[in-house]
């Protein structure tokens, strides 16, 4: 079992940046893969961003150019770093934790955290 802390949301003005985090209850050495995924009302989950424990990263289409995602090893802890929001960008984000053993993947969910790009 992983239990995740997320933090960070909030409102912010187009063209601002923000920064979520991430904090799962065991080493993310022992994660797979460990990023964020968001959900605007309406919409279907998309990817954001996710690191895995080899430090390989992948972005979804929409944020590529401008989101980038970073990791404290001694945190266990994964960073969203938002850039240049749009309110195309508003959503919930959640992060996510896959972990596989033994050829079965566990997906892991947080809470979810607000963000709102609005002036």
């Amino acid at each position: 079992q992983v239990q995740l802390v997320e933090s960070g949301g909030g409102l912010v003005q187009p063209g601002g940046s923000l920064r979520l985090s991430c904090a799962a209850s065991i080493t993310i050495f022992s994660i797979n893969n460990l990023g964020w995924y968001r959900q605007a009302p309406g919409k279907q989950r998309e990817l954001v961003a996710i690191i895995t424990s080899g430090g390989s990263t992948s972005y979804g289409d929409a944020v590529k150019a401008r989101f980038t995602i970073s990791r404290d090893n001694t945190k266990n802890t994964v960073y969203p770093h938002m850039n240049s929001l749009e309110p195309e960008d508003t959503a919930v984000y959640y992060c996510n934790a896959v972990v596989v053993r033994q050829n079965i993947r566990n997906d892991y969910w947080g809470q979810g955290t607000q963000v709102t790009v609005s002036s």
